[in-house]
């Protein structure tokens, strides 16, 4: 499935920004796309005034931070580093919330793009605590519960103020004790659970990933909430697209997915996706098979990091991203306090309620 031209553009900008400068080869490693690619879409950037092009590299337009991109930290100035997963808009964006309430604070950041391959986070960050950095504000990729359990000895051992961003560990696991800040996910389902069922719909599909603790945390909650409630008379859980599943290793074929065909057997009105990009496609999809949205089906996105760029704008529970990112940012910094006076505290687990985002893909059952 190609990667919509919006949301690729996107990434490039939130790279860009978070780090002040790229090469546009590089871009093009990350993205997995043509360099030519990538330079076209800097042009198109730059363009729209978005960012700024030079040789070969692209410059962000953002006010350039006091020695932020310093390969050595300014004598007395902290050093953080902040680990996320490489193809990760949503993401990034807690990078934006996080960067200003360091930076005010004098405090330098260390980004680090973790690749998408099993354990990629652990150099990255012993690698920078070897450079000299104090504390960690980091979102491991745990594609399967397997990945966080064996992350668990050395995230926990650090030694140093550590800071899990939208990850809530397995309660009763050694990370559950860790400081953390993330999306209440049980209120998003109940959010796009609650505005279906008063615009009438009570025939619900819900298509969610299963690849990390954001899709497992959704699907808890949609079963929870959707099994237990009196208005709807039939739902049905699947996956958003084949790839929205862990990685296969017995070398078996991912399931097909074919939410049309989902829809017409349970006879649906209505349909949460997770996340923005499958419920695009579907929307697309929708379309060559005839089925109008809002008119025939309405359609709720969950993360809306893109969602209100389709042709039919889309309804969508927004998580709190960047708050998600300023309060991780002032947890990391109360910890570093804490540890130069030597005092000690609970760990503390912030949950942060997302909104829904009304839009164009949603309407009253006739």
């Amino acid at each position: 499935m190609r990667e919509p031209v919006e949301l690729r553009r996107q990434r490039i900008l939130a790279a860009v920004q978070a780090r002040g400068t790229a090469r546009v080869t590089d871009l093009a490693a990350e993205l997995e796309v043509s360099v030519v690619t990538v330079r076209r879409d800097v042009e198109e950037l730059a363009r729209e005034g978005r960012l700024r092009r030079g040789h070969g590299i692209a410059h962000s337009t953002l006010p350039a931070p006091d020695a932020t991109e310093d390969v050595t930290a300014p004598e007395g100035k902290e050093t953080v580093v902040l680990v996320v997963p490489a193809r990760h808009s949503y993401l990034y964006e807690t990078l934006h919330g996080a960067r200003p309430v360091l930076e005010e604070a004098g405090v330098r950041i260390a980004l680090h793009i973790a690749p998408q391959i099993a354990g990629a986070e652990r150099p990255l960050v012993e690698r920078a605590l070897a450079d000299g950095a104090r504390g960690v504000l980091i979102a491991p990729r745990w594609r399967t519960l397997a990945d966080e359990e064996a992350d668990a000895g050395w995230l926990c051992g650090l030694g140093v103020p550590t800071v899990l961003m939208e990850r809530r560990p397995r309660p009763g696991s050694a990370l559950h004790a860790l400081d953390s800040v993330c999306t209440d996910h049980w209120y998003g389902a109940h959010l796009a659970v609650e505005h279906l069922v008063a615009l009438g719909h009570r025939r619900i599909v819900f298509a969610t990933r299963d690849d990390s603790p954001t899709a497992r945390a959704l699907r808890v909650a949609l079963t929870e909430i959707a099994g237990a409630h009196p208005k709807l008379d039939a739902w049905t859980l699947t996956l958003s697209s084949p790839g929205a599943g862990p990685v296969r290793t017995d070398g078996a074929d991912r399931p097909a997915v074919d939410l049309p065909g989902v829809l017409r057997e349970l006879d649906a009105t209505a349909c949460v996706l997770h996340g923005d990009v499958d419920a695009l496609m579907l929307v697309q999809d929708l379309a060559v098979h005839g089925v109008r949205v809002p008119e025939d089906c309405s359609v709720v996105a969950y993360d809306d990091v893109v969602a209100a760029l389709g042709s039919t704008p889309l309804t969508a529970v927004s998580p709190p991203k960047g708050e998600v990112g300023r309060a991780a940012a002032e947890l990391l910094l109360h910890r570093l306090t804490d540890q130069r006076d030597a005092g000690t505290g609970p760990a503390r687990r912030v949950e942060l309620l997302p909104e829904l985002k009304v839009r164009g893909s949603t309407r009253p059952l006739n």
